[in-house]
């Protein structure tokens, strides 16, 4: 009785979760929910064709330099590269001692203690410090930026979808939201009249929400001057910073490109070497098939002597 009784139940509570999906599912295709402007306005993000794309993907020293004269000029006075060490810049094609001259006129300081006093203080970076972050702490981090926390930008690339890519648009994306339309033709502020940047931040439609509180960064041709004579566009400098990025986030990357092709060969060789000794090994073998059951010559033979033995005709 006691089972009858909680097959009921538990047959009751099934159908209510039936009964819910069913009314659920119904209601959500009849009035489907509303989307937010980002829904129709994000723009993914755009190719930057660096040289360091692909399988066989390599870095342009030439223009990490470039991108890394980008950051030391644009980037630096708000986000920091505190998994990059200065020694590391020579990578890049820098020289030791363009490094240590590079270390020891960073403009931010780093972190020190006074030995006489034992109070806090700043000194000149070494070639072994890494990149100073240019804030002391997140809260005055945010004090200077509206409240906004700079990311750090060692692992950006890693840390965003189709990182490079992703810095590359965001950092040429700025557009002004007044007019601004969609690949469908649909005019934003027409559309959702709310979604006007509030003050303070700044439209982008390559970042998530729309609405970003870094100002644009780079805001004109010609903002850096390029110490190997290329003409700075704001599209050769976003390029350029993007590609920087990447090699911050993983300098190792042509490594990993060189050995995975290794990889790859040796496998297709073992697996070639691997079919010719099978093919030599089993060459002359001779295949041989037994026949089990009622079929099997054996078998029928005792089976028929059986048979005489009883006196039963074959």
């Amino acid at each position: 009785m006691v089972r009858i009784i909680g097959f009921f139940v538990g047959l009751g509570f099934v159908g209510v979760l039936l009964i819910s999906l069913v009314v659920n599912g119904v209601d959500y295709f009849r009035n489907p929910p509303e989307h937010a402007a980002y829904y129709y306005f994000h723009k993914d993000p755009r190719e930057a064709e660096l040289p360091s794309d692909g399988m066989a993907g390599k870095f342009d020293r030439q223009q990490l330099q470039r991108g890394f004269q980008v950051y030391k000029e644009v980037c630096s006075a708000c986000h920091s590269l505190k998994y990059v060490s200065f020694y590391q810049l020579t990578d890049l094609g820098y020289s030791e001692a363009e490094v240590k001259a590079i270390a020891n006129q960073w403009a931010i300081e780093v972190p020190s203690v006074n030995p006489d006093t034992g109070e806090a203080a700043t000194r000149k970076a070494l070639v072994s410090d890494r990149f100073p972050s240019p804030y002391p702490n997140e809260t005055a981090a945010r004090a200077a930026n509206n409240n906004a926390y700079p990311p750090d930008l060692s692992l950006m690339t890693e840390a965003r979808h189709d990182g490079a890519n992703y810095v590359y648009s965001l950092l040429t994306g700025y557009v002004d939201q007044a007019g601004y339309k969609n690949s469908k033709g649909q005019e934003l502020l027409k559309e959702f009249p709310e979604a006007a940047t509030p003050p303070g931040l700044y439209f982008n439609p390559y970042f998530a929400n729309l609405n970003i509180a870094m100002p644009a960064p780079i805001v004109s041709d010609g903002q850096v001057t390029y110490a190997d004579g290329t003409k700075a566009t704001k599209d050769q400098m976003a390029k350029d910073v993007a590609a920087f990025l990447v090699w911050t986030a993983e300098p190792t990357l042509e490594n990993r490109h060189r050995t995975g092709w290794a990889v790859v060969i040796f496998l297709l060789i073992a697996t070639v070497l691997a079919y010719l000794s099978y093919r030599n090994i089993w060459a002359n073998a001779k295949r041989e098939v037994s026949i089990r059951g009622p079929l099997d010559p054996d078998f029928r033979e005792r089976m028929d002597e059986q048979k005489a033995d009883r006196g039963i005709a074959g």
